[in-house]
């Protein structure tokens, strides 16, 4: 898998490179501004005039050399400037020196601008932590504003490389390169919003150095993912391939439960049964007969099904009424009122793995904590739902965040989103699919039955939660591609991610 890591990592690479492989931070600089200038090339032969915006840090000597190697193909270039030039005596200042050799102009960032059809951003790298200083804002703004083409060298200026935040001003880059290792925040959060095409340079760093650093992240793929979903026997049946319970669908919200049911049975759960409030049973088996639909009046009733069961997803449609001390009655569920609570209760005294989404998550936030901590279940929140489960705002730092969840709840924890991030206890996973399109009502009741149907089939909760986000996530971007991301619905992802788990990915 692609290792993904944050920004002091890479600048320990960076370092192991230099100091103990022997290679010199010049000859790293330099491979580094060929391979943007590869890029820019590529996607522009005959660039027009290009302005090199450059800072006072090491991307700046990326920048320098750039501009002298389009200088030196006859391009016309020129350098904006912000801040000082470098001290001679380091590789930024000896970049410098190669690019006034080269007979580039160095100007103000303004005067740089003018004109100019292609922008490379080489002003900030991954060293900003704080808001983008006032001068530094002024020229991104500036850039955003230019009609050009932009390159980023590294990342995009005003992008945390570790949270994926826009720190006050951020360049929105058509392409970015980056080097030796993938910044975190270039996938998640605002990155992928301002990156645009990523390109990946490892600049022939050797690979012994990648053995001292272990990831902050790995980034999922389709094709690793859906070999461990199992190969069924030609003799197989339906109770080989287990069976999903699906509590949920208050009044009102019979449509959640459906689609987790039918995500489940798109992914080739055995069997897959709901248990829901009475008013919804009615449209639920006009709508798939082929889902077993409870009507649960009692606890015995929900105990039964449960029983039953190979894995329970719990959440959708199930109502939030407010917890309080509701207690079961010897022979039936209480009123609306207590029902969510009641059910919730239930389900959470089975030891069955399960997937918690929805309505459930924001019930689980509520319980003691001594309660809510166990190795078979996955929770699948949102930024919103996330917050209640940890009590802050999670998409300061999502990895942290998603680290957080899986620490106090134990399992697998889901944090949805952009990159959505899983985490097990020993690992973190981005997904690199999906699109906005997906910011709709019925993602997630999809997401949940989907993972629960790969449960269901034998994968253990982390392979599940894996290749239920990459299918999911896939998709979306294969309707998109067709349709474009307005208007996406998410009933209309089940075939496609029937198809993708029959290992038909286009």
């Amino acid at each position: 898998m692609t290792s993904i890591y944050l920004a002091q990592q890479v600048r320990e690479l960076d370092r192991i490179t230099i100091e103990e492989k022997g290679i010199p931070g010049i000859k790293l600089m330099r491979s580094a501004a060929q391979a943007c200038v590869d890029v820019l090339l590529g996607q522009a032969p005959s660039p027009g005039k290009v302005s090199v915006l450059c800072g006072s840090g090491n991307n700046a000597g990326d920048g320098f050399i750039i501009a002298g190697l389009l200088a030196n193909r006859g391009i016309e270039v020129t350098v904006g400037l912000v801040g000082k030039v470098p001290s001679a005596e380091t590789d930024a200042g000896k970049a410098y020196g190669y690019c006034r050799e080269a007979g580039v102009e160095i100007l103000t960032a303004e005067l740089s601008l003018q004109d100019s059809a292609f922008v490379v951003d080489a002003l900030l790298g991954t060293g900003l932590i704080g808001p983008v200083r006032p001068e530094y804002q002024q020229v991104i703004s500036a850039v955003n504003l230019h009609d050009c083409t932009v390159l980023a060298v590294d990342l995009p200026s005003g992008l945390c490389a570790d949270t994926g935040n826009i720190l006050g001003a951020c360049v929105k880059a058509d392409m970015t390169v980056t080097f030796i290792g993938r910044k975190l925040g270039l996938f998640t959060n605002d990155g992928p919003e301002v990156v645009g095409e990523l390109n990946f340079a490892d600049l022939s760093v050797p690979g012994s150095v990648f053995d001292a650093i272990e990831p902050s992240a790995r980034m999922l793929s389709y094709e690793d993912q859906i070999r461990k979903l199992p190969v069924r026997n030609r003799n197989a049946h339906k109770m080989n391939h287990g069976h999903v319970l699906v509590v949920g669908g208050d009044q009102g919200m019979a449509g959640a439960v459906a689609m987790a049911a039918e995500a489940a049975l798109y992914s080739g759960a055995g069997l897959v049964s709901v248990a829901t409030h009475p008013t919804s049973v009615n449209s639920l088996v006009a709508r798939r007969p082929e889902v077993m639909t409870k009507s649960v009046t009692t606890p015995d009733e929900l105990k039964v099904l449960i029983n039953r069961a190979t894995v329970v997803v719990v959440g959708p449609g199930l109502g939030n009424d407010s917890l309080g001390n509701d207690s079961l009655g010897n022979d039936s569920l209480g009123g609306d009122s207590a029902r969510a609570s009641e059910l919730f209760d239930i389900v959470l005294e089975s030891e069955l793995p399960m997937i918690i989404d929805a309505d459930g998550l924001n019930r689980l936030s509520r319980l003691p904590q001594q309660s809510t901590k166990r190795d078979n279940w996955i929770l699948t929140p949102h930024p919103g739902e996330a917050r209640n489960l940890l009590g802050k705002n999670v998409q300061v730092n999502r990895l942290a965040s998603v680290k957080q969840l899986q620490e106090k709840y134990g399992g697998v924890s889901l944090l949805k989103g952009a990159g959505t991030l899983i985490a097990s206890r020993h690992d973190v996973w981005l997904c690199p699919y999906g699109n906005p399109g997906m910011s709709v009502a019925g993602m997630g009741d999809v997401l949940s039955g989907v993972i629960g149907g790969l449960v269901a089939q034998g994968l253990d909760v982390n392979d599940a939660a894996c290749l239920g986000v990459i299918v999911h996530s896939l998709a979306a971007d294969n309707i998109t591609a067709r349709q474009g991301e307005r208007g996406l619905l998410a009933t209309q992802l089940l075939p496609e991610i029937r198809k993708l788990l029959n290992g038909m990915p286009g």
